[in-house]
């Protein structure tokens, strides 16, 4: 009996040791994957910079309007099958059946390819009509350019999926970052080729969007390495258990490719559907923008450079987003875990800290962007033109980021459908508003149609996470006490650039290298004010630090100096 029991406690350290390892393999590629998908989205946002300075607001504008388009279309076509094709696959791991999951991947792979085909021809011969959709005929050959990336870019996702469901995320991350970084180097490459031939804006923007095809093929040409790689692997695993036992009970021959390819869709299209939502709010100003623009000004040249003004803003604001929103990478397990130990305060403090961090984060990255926007503007962009609306649309980055992370806590606490059916509702608004606002301020009606369709998102998420999670929104840590952080800032950018920009102009420095100057000092000026106001006045406690261990040790001893009484009264962590 002794023996037995010591069995048993044996094997259940074993198997505790199991998942153990296994939860620290899950916790380490989610983080390599969100690593990578942090420097692919940075690429991809700061590529748009250089495509405006070289080619101009026009090209800009072209590109602007067709490459959301190619997003939704990819992610319509794709955004499902990699987690569909990673559960499947992990199934089939499971059971020690490795020809299973291979044969998934290859029904996978000849569904999307055939629809990716499709859906190629449908673009490539269609370019025309929808330019005409869009009411901007110069985009044609730009959606004829990006379309050769749907004859590769779902052979992708498949490879994707299949590593994914093996719980390796590396292949997926080198893929993404080495796929980005091709398509801006591509994009670059061509641009400067294109100008320095005198090619119009319309093909300069298509050479901008080829950057799509070139970089998808680099990221199948990654994964394709890594797929031989994992076949001899299997094959050497094959031969090694030649005098095994045969197939698993629950082995793929059970199901016929029809079955399979059923089975793998049905799980893939809710998926699909769900992701859809984002790059649809986006599309909303490709179909309305250059006809309201075009309307107002008469000439299509003419609204496609001031399509491209208004986008100026927009790899800023992604940028201050994706920053902002990367706590949603532990936001959800961290609420789905408390939800499952029914951990009710420790779900309410989670949500009210995340919405409240990412409220004043996004309040300090609106107003500085917004104070500081004519010499971001020169910095960036060469002129200070759409500086108000830049300026209008900093606030979509307040609003975005709310939304983002409340989306994310509503996901860790089960409400799964909520934040789709809030950004349907901003799709609708976002349309509306274009339609209303821009035939009276033109792109500046568009920018506020921008932060009234993101703010009616994030207050929807708000309302249903106080349903879900009890979570507090009280006046004063949310509006009170940050407006002296936002005053302060706001004060010292204005006053910062009314006293340089004389004094630079009167040493003649260059305007560009002034603004960028003045812009970077506002950056590092403006956070440090704002910052400061924020912990002086309680707005952040040393509570909320103690949460963020690698910044409350850099902040310590500067707290300690500043406030010692303060730093030393600091409050429990009740998390």
């Amino acid at each position: 009996m002794k023996e037995a029991g010591k069995e048993h406690v044996v094997e259940k350290e074993e198997l505790q040791g199991n998942v153990g390892k296994q939860g620290g393999k899950l916790l380490k590629g989610a983080a390599v994957l969100g690593g990578a998908a942090i420097l692919s989205k940075l690429l991809g946002t700061l590529q748009k910079i250089p495509l405006q300075n070289v080619a101009g607001d026009t090209a800009f504008g072209i590109y602007n309007a067709v490459y959301p388009l190619y997003i939704l279309i990819l992610f319509a076509a794709t955004a499902g099958f990699p987690v569909a094709v990673s559960k499947f696959v992990a199934e089939r791991v499971i059971h020690d059946d490795h020809q299973g999951a291979k044969r998934i991947v290859q029904v996978s792979a000849a569904v999307l390819l055939s629809t990716g085909i499709v859906l190629f021809l449908l673009l490539y011969l269609g370019a025309g009509e929808i330019a005409r959709w869009i009411g901007i005929s110069q985009t044609e050959n730009a959606i004829r350019s990006v379309s050769f990336a749907l004859l590769l870019s779902p052979l992708l996702a498949v490879l994707r999926g299949y590593f994914q469901g093996y719980q390796n995320m590396l292949p997926t991350a080198v893929s993404q970052v080495i796929e980005q970084l091709i398509r801006v180097i591509t994009m670059v490459a061509l641009l400067l080729y294109m100008v320095a031939l005198a090619y119009d804006e319309e093909w300069i923007a298509a050479g901008a969007t080829f950057g799509s095809v070139t970089g998808a093929a680099a990221g199948l040409l990654v994964m394709g390495m890594y797929w031989r790689k994992a076949m001899k692997e299997e094959r050497d695993r094959q031969q090694r258990a030649q005098g095994a036992s045969g197939r698993s009970a629950l082995a793929s021959t059970e199901l016929t490719s029809w079955q399979w390819a059923k089975r793998i869709t049905a799980y893939a299209i809710p998926v699909c559907l769900g992701a859809i939502v984002v790059p649809l709010l986006t599309l909303v100003d490709t179909f309305t923008m250059p006809r309201l623009l075009e309307a107002a000004q008469g000439s299509e040249g003419e609204a496609m450079r001031q399509f491209g003004l208004y986008n100026r803003g927009l790899p800023l604001i992604q940028l201050v987003v994706m920053i902002a929103s990367s706590m949603s990478a532990v936001l959800v397990p961290a609420m789905a875990e408390a939800k499952a130990r029914g951990q009710v305060e420790v779900i309410r403090f989670r949500a009210e800290m995340a919405v409240r961090l990412s409220w004043l984060i996004g309040l300090g990255a609106s107003f500085g962007l917004a104070f500081a926007a004519v010499p971001i503007n020169v910095m960036l962009y060469k002129s200070d033109e759409a500086s108000w609306t830049m300026a209008v649309l900093a606030f979509t980055a307040l609003f975005s980021t709310l939304n983002a992370v409340s989306a994310s806590v509503l996901q860790g606490a089960g409400a799964i459908s909520m934040p789709a059916k809030a950004l349907l509702v901003a799709i609708v608004l976002k349309a509306l508003g274009n339609v209303v606002f821009m035939p009276r301020w033109g792109i500046d009606g568009a920018a506020l149609s921008a932060v009234i369709a993101y703010a009616a998102a994030a207050g929807l998420n708000l309302v249903q996470l106080r349903r879900c999670t009890g979570a507090r929104f009280a006046l004063r840590p949310y509006a009170v006490s940050p407006a002296l952080g936002v005053g302060l800032m706001g004060g010292c950018l204005a006053a910062l650039q009314l006293l340089a920009m004389p004094a630079v102009a009167a040493w003649h420095v260059p305007e560009r290298l002034s603004a960028s100057a003045i812009a970077l000092v506002c950056v590092v000026g403006g956070a440090a004010v704002y910052g400061l106001a924020l912990l002086r006045s309680g707005s952040i406690s040393r509570e909320e630090l103690r949460l963020m261990p690698e910044l409350d040790r850099k902040l310590a001893p500067v707290l300690a100096k500043l406030w010692p009484a303060k730093t030393a009264a600091g409050p429990r962590d009740r998390s």
